[in-house]
């Protein structure tokens, strides 16, 4: 990113903020509705002191991040496995798509049915949500691998891991990372609706409070704080994308 590109980002981050600190008041829109920058700032401050900010953060974090986790390391061997049979693609792909198509965020109050208000319903909530746009992207690249290649390794007597290893899971590598991209931003939608239903703890958590309390300014905060925590995520990926498909050449724009 060039110095010019940065001035801008900075620039018009400054118009925003200043936008939001005038033009609510200009307008008459009560605190409790949109609050200026300065009063979520406050009360940013408070929440920090009194409302134990750092522990919700760190559970919402420490929850996306394990769930980011898991339904990408499930999502992965499901679809090298399924990429690498056929036959059981075909059995298990209606049982797939059905769960696929189903919303996920309606499991939750399930889950907490299940295992009542602790960490597993956010948990498995949001490995539901990440697990299968890593499936989908793992299967569909594993699908489009060049069949030349394969038969050439064939020819000189590789086996099947040895082709796995070799060409296959090289070759779908740039969908797997596209997979994670998506899953680090879902990650976080997961854990908060979990959060949202039956939480004790959490950014959810004080999104419900806050919303109770008719406070606009905690809701805000604990909003943007997600949002810290899905971009962080997503720059962690990025970054690992960056190093395992150095090999890729760029685009010049």
């Amino acid at each position: 990113m060039s110095l010019k590109d940065l001035a801008a980002i900075l620039a018009v981050a400054l118009v925003g903020l200043v936008a939001w600190e005038f033009l609510p008041p200009a307008f008459g829109v009560p605190r409790y509705i949109i609050p200026t920058f300065s009063q979520t700032w406050t009360e940013l401050l408070r929440m920090a002191k009194q409302d134990n900010l750092a522990r919700h953060f760190i559970s919402t974090a420490t929850m996306t991040a394990l769930g980011f986790a898991l339904g990408s390391a499930l999502g992965a061997t499901m679809g090298y496995l399924l990429g690498l049979s056929r036959f059981w693609e075909r059995i298990l792909s209606p049982y797939i798509l059905g769960l696929q198509i189903a919303p996920k965020v309606a499991f939750a109050p399930l889950f907490i049915m299940w295992f009542g208000y602790t960490i597993w319903p956010k948990l498995l909530v949001a490995l539901l949500i990440v697990f299968f746009p890593i499936l989908v992207n793992v299967l569909q690249a594993m699908k489009t691998v060049d069949r030349d290649m394969v038969n050439l390794a064939r020819a000189y007597s590789m086996n099947r891991w040895q082709i796995f290893w070799k060409i296959e899971f090289p070759a779908s590598l740039p969908a797997l990372m596209a997979g994670l991209r998506i899953g680090a931003t879902l990650a976080v939608i997961g854990v908060t609706v979990g959060e949202l239903v039956g939480g004790n703890t959490g950014l959810g958590f004080l999104i419900t409070y806050g919303e109770g309390q008719a406070n606009a300014a905690m809701v805000f905060n604990a909003i943007m704080l997600l949002t810290v925590i899905g971009i962080v995520l997503y720059m962690l990926v990025a970054a690992a994308e960056e190093r395992l498909l150095h090999y890729l050449p760029k685009v010049q724009k």
